[in-house]
């Protein structure tokens, strides 16, 4: 037990805080800031370089509202796309990048999105703001007449966003925490056989690819849902 890692744990009174997560969060928000204020100084007309990439991603979170939402959506909700799928990406990677462990095995680096508590709360927003967006559209009375009726398919609508909400933040959080752990543990096959390095070498980056895959996977699939679910909920149909 003495040899598991842990996060790094601190309270302010009653309250504690998982202090890995907050210092991963704030330095993934600060790179995302960096980047797309680095990248967006000086934008010309004809984009090039640093400019491309950023419009690219733009244009591709776009395509996510369009496809999922409806060409009139975009500019509703274009700014909401870019930030989550963003923040996703570099959350889901940024803990295969390196591993700080302190000598009393406090983990200090790690991918935010290997926290259930950061997917769940995640998830939880999306939930809450597409009922939110379909209440401004609808109007509060309507919307929970088409909620509620016909009245036995209300406990089906109520499981659907218990639902929709569990494996939204646990898809993302099951595919970046395997990901860790296994990278993990390649690496300890490496360091507890130096005879083994070359072999656990090449299965780290492999491994590390691979993971970097599914990274982008994850991030292009929970915005995507996103989308859908927030398509259904202002959809005008009843």
């Amino acid at each position: 037990m003495n040899g598991e890692e842990r996060d790094l744990i601190f309270n302010i009174g009653p309250v504690y805080f998982d202090g890995t997560v907050l210092l991963m969060t704030i330095l993934t928000c600060t790179i995302i800031f960096g980047l797309v204020f680095w990248a967006s100084r000086n934008m010309k007309l004809k984009p090039q370089g640093k400019q491309n990439v950023l419009e690219w991603f733009v244009d591709f979170t776009n395509g996510i509202v369009k496809s999922n939402a409806g060409a009139g959506e975009v500019k509703n909700f274009s700014l909401f796309a870019f930030v989550l799928f963003t923040f996703i990406l570099v959350s889901n990677n940024i803990g295969l990048v390196t591993k700080i462990v302190t000598p009393n095995h406090v983990s200090l680096w790690k991918s935010p999105t290997a926290t259930p508590a950061v997917t769940m709360t995640l998830a939880m927003m999306v939930i809450l703001l597409s009922n939110f967006y379909g209440v401004e559209r609808k109007g509060f009375k309507s919307y929970l007449k088409g909620f509620f009726s016909p009245v036995l398919m209300t406990p089906l609508n109520i499981v659907e966003e218990f639902t929709n909400f569990l494996t939204l933040g646990l898809r993302l959080y099951g595919n970046i925490f395997a990901g860790e752990v296994l990278l993990g543990l390649l690496t300890g096959m490496g360091n507890s056989k130096p005879i083994l390095i070359p072999v656990a070498l090449v299965l780290e980056l492999a491994w590390t690819a691979f993971s970097v895959f599914i990274s982008c996977l994850q991030a292009y699939i929970f915005v995507t849902l996103t989308m859908v679910y927030m398509s259904h909920k202002i959809s005008e149909e009843e």
